[in-house]
């Protein structure tokens, strides 16, 4: 296989990630939230951490130094998720949600960094 699909084919955990996070951003309601005190946030964390792991895999993201760059991406991400919330009825735009976005864009970034080092040392 060449090294190029091997980079095409390294985002396609990324991209599924987002094609669903898409369609359950145009749902008025989804079902299965949990219901505890400010519960979207902590979803909107994890979710976006895992989307943040697999955009830094994508990106082969080797060093802590550059984390930066996966966050970005999905900083702009979760933005334009929140914006499309607002277009959907019964849904709006929270400048919270994007923040535990950016948060769990670091998380999953670092988390990502850390576990490939991680591996290639006892791989090593």
């Amino acid at each position: 296989m060449s090294s190029k699909t091997v980079r095409v084919l390294r985002w396609i955990p990324a991209l599924f990630i987002i094609g669903v996070s898409c369609y359950l951003s145009s749902k008025e309601h989804i079902e299965a939230m949990p219901t505890f005190f400010n519960a979207d946030k902590l979803v909107h964390l994890v979710c976006f951490a895992g989307l943040a792991f697999w955009v830094a895999f994508g990106f082969d993201t080797k060093e802590y130094s550059r984390v930066w760059i996966p966050v970005v991406f999905v900083m702009l991400y979760g933005a334009f998720d929140e914006l499309h919330q607002s277009c959907v009825p019964g849904r709006m735009a929270s400048v919270y949600d994007w923040l535990f976005d950016a948060v769990g864009g670091v998380v999953g970034s670092v988390v990502y960094v850390w576990a490939r080092r991680n591996l290639r040392r006892r791989a090593e």
